[in-house]
């Protein structure tokens, strides 16, 4: 990491109940005396964002009494934490759990510690159980483990020195992560909550495509199934120890219709808000589960998709980082000690930045924030407006331009020409707004880390013309083609896409300029990417033909130089145009 653990007191526990609305999923009339209700309050990619996202990225879209979509900023463990106790007032069966990405790709506040406080949060919050997501796998499976058995970590130690860390409360499941030589899960598969009456039981994965999202060394020797024959192979071994209540919460999502974060999803008929991955799954999987609790795409949404057999069966996701939870009601049916699927409902509810911030986790989060203050207070740039990256809605982005212009300029000794960057190496946005003390238009190191979290190696290869347009293509082939993944691009580099097109045809070839020329097919270009889009990441396998490889620095410390150089309190860096791409609209 890029600095050493600091030292951390023991906090007492406890939770406060403050009364507060929270929006209650519609529920039906008094339940027969052979039912009983459950609750299940749920979380996704939270990202250890512990404070609220500035900027579009912690923002939510609703609509106003005129219907009309308004922005309204949102996030907060602490003020979570209000609304979770307020939600599960009256309750007397309720259940927390997180859907993957709880930790990893986190602001400075929780990654300098390995995300160590996030996990102490979650506990202090009363989360039950979590599934791993594919940012679990950040730091590799080892780190994954200690993260879950415990221990201090093996380079920076422990965060309070001669104190082992407990590891977590809770437990993780990864019901379709196998270890290739033993060809078991190197996590619990599932889950069982116990009640007097009945059981529930919690079947946890993770998206089999974890290998096309992270760096692949990390997870060595890992296998990642298919989720549907593994859902069907534990709710099959669930129904025979006697449990039919069926939940699968698993980090793989979709996308929605709309931005509205309350939208009608079955508006259109079951379901047809929501396309994607996880829309395929739940259609296929077998109609012993219940329920899908959903993470990964960082969308807001609770739709009906109907299981194999025609059921109602309700799939549901809490957008990300903090900003909303699904708070999820059915009634169990105590003879068959099964879920009624009639009576399940779900709705997400915004945690408002005029929530009020439960005490305890307040004070834990304070408390990392004192350590970590004088590092992350540091100002290392200046800006002159907001610089918009991962809340923006464009495909290419302000904020993505100047990193990838600070990643050519961290790696010109190495001959660099051009680079690229992955949209989901960019966390956040860059606010002109002071976050703090530090006055408006400055970047700290803390905002800089938030964009930039990852720690990843800047690699130089040399790719052919024909292999430059080749990546370009692939943002819009193969499994980019449904969902198409636009790199963005320093300033030497400019095209035109065609939207009428399909497929990597979009890409008009005759178009690309590097530095003002055409490219030529044969011609060698040094390119600069991280280390996870160099080895072929977010489907990318042009990326692993370059040759010539070089291993340069960090990529945030780029970040970092890069404003070093380029901005002052009296020049700060100006907000570029973000028209390296030219779009031609559908006709």
């Amino acid at each position: 990491m890029i600095f050493s653990r600091m030292n951390r007191p023991l906090l007492a526990t406890g939770a406060a109940l403050v009364a507060f609305a929270v929006l209650q999923p519609a529920s039906a009339s008094a339940a027969p005396n052979w039912r009983t209700a459950v609750q299940i309050l749920a979380v996704n990619d939270l990202h250890g964002n512990l404070d609220a996202v500035p900027g579009a990225a912690g923002s939510v879209i609703k609509t106003d009494a005129a219907g009309n979509q308004v922005s309204v900023q949102a996030g907060g463990v602490a003020r979570m934490a209000t609304l979770l106790d307020a939600a599960r007032q009256g309750q007397g069966r309720t259940l927390t759990v997180g859907v993957g990405d709880m930790i990893g790709g986190s602001p400075l506040l929780s990654a300098a510690y390995h995300d160590e406080p996030t996990v102490h949060a979650m506990e202090l919050m009363g989360f039950n159980v979590s599934s791993v997501g594919n940012h679990e796998f950040d730091e590799g499976r080892k780190e994954l483990k200690r993260i879950v058995d415990g221990g201090c970590h093996p380079v920076d130690g422990c965060a309070e020195p001669g104190v082992r860390y407990p590891g977590a409360k809770f437990p993780y499941l990864a019901a379709n992560v196998v270890d290739t030589k033993t060809k078991k899960p190197i996590l619990a598969p599932y889950w069982i909550k116990k009640y007097a009456a009945f059981k529930v039981g919690f079947i946890g994965l993770v998206t089999r495509d974890v290998p096309n999202v992270v760096v692949r060394d990390g997870i060595k020797g890992l296998e990642f199934r298919d989720e549907v024959s593994t859902i069907d192979k534990y709710a099959k071994e669930l129904k025979k120890k006697g449990i039919n209540a069926i939940v699968v919460i698993i980090h793989e999502g979709g996308a929605t219709s709309s931005p509205v974060y309350n939208f009608n999803c079955d508006a259109g008929g079951p379901g047809a808000g929501l396309t994607g991955a996880i829309k395929d799954i739940a259609k296929r999987t077998t109609p012993l589960v219940d329920l899908f609790i959903t993470g990964h795409s960082h969308e807001a949404y609770v739709c009906n998709v109907p299981d194999p057999a025609g059921n109602r069966r309700l799939v549901t996701q809490a957008a990300s980082f903090g900003r909303t939870f699904t708070d999820i009601r059915f009634d169990m049916n105590l003879k068959t000690r099964d879920i009624v699927r009639s009576s399940v409902s779900a709705a997400n509810n915004i945690v408002t930045l005029d929530t009020a911030e439960q005490s305890p986790v307040m004070q834990l989060v304070e408390t990392w924030r004192a350590r970590s203050a004088a590092v992350a207070n540091k100002p290392i740039g200046y800006i002159s407006a907001d610089l918009p990256g991962r809340g923006s809605t464009l495909p290419e982005t302000p904020l993505g331009d100047v990193i990838a212009d600070s990643q050519v300029f961290g790696t010109r000794s190495a001959g660099a020409e051009l680079a690229f960057l992955n949209p989901g190496g960019m966390r956040a946005d860059l606010v002109y707004r002071a976050s703090g003390t530090e006055g408006d238009g400055v970047v700290t190191f803390g905002e800089a880390f938030q964009v930039q979290p990852f720690d990843n190696i800047l690699v130089t290869m040399t790719l052919t013309g024909t292999q430059l347009i080749n990546v370009l293509r692939e943002q819009y082939s193969g499994k980019n083609e449904a969902f198409p993944r636009v790199l963005q691009l320093s300033s030497a580099l400019r095209y035109t896409v065609d939207l009428g097109r399909a497929g990597g045809d979009r890409v008009l070839a005759d178009t690309v300029r590097v530095n003002g020329q055409p490219v030529d097919p044969a011609r060698g270009y040094r390119v600069t990417a991280n280390t996870f889009l160099a080895a072929g990441g977010n489907d990318f396998p042009t990326f692993v033909a370059g040759t010539d490889r070089v291993n340069g620095g960090i990529d945030l410390a780029a970040f970092v130089d890069y404003f070093a150089a380029n901005s002052s309190p009296g020049t700060p860096l100006p907000k570029p145009t973000a028209d390296r791409i030219t779009f031609l609209p559908k006709p």
